[in-house]
């Protein structure tokens, strides 16, 4: 299926990335990933932890801690939410004109 989204493939990518990266870093298996095109493009990683995530600044010697603030950045909005199997992090970003 076409999108129509070139624009938003690179960002997109770093950001399924980041949160893929971080689920099975921290959380292991299993971990899914879902892409909903609405009125918004939304990035839904979910795995079966239930430990939130928290935006932090990481100083210049860390060699982790960005991924979040990375997002931040990049994202019109991210959050998360609770789920039956663990926590799905979210991802928002505005659809080009």
């Amino acid at each position: 299926m076409e999108w129509g989204l070139d624009e938003l493939v690179f960002t997109t990518e770093l950001i399924v990335s980041e949160l893929l990266a971080n689920a099975i870093r921290y959380a292991g298996g299993p971990v899914r990933v879902r892409l909903i095109r609405d009125q918004r493009l939304v990035c839904e990683v979910s795995d079966p932890s239930e430990t939130q995530p928290h935006l932090r600044r990481a100083r210049p010697t860390d060699e982790g801690g960005r991924g979040l603030f990375l997002i931040a950045q990049l994202t019109h909005r991210w959050g998360s939410r609770y789920t039956a199997s663990g926590k799905t992090i979210w991802t928002e970003q505005l659809l080009p004109d």
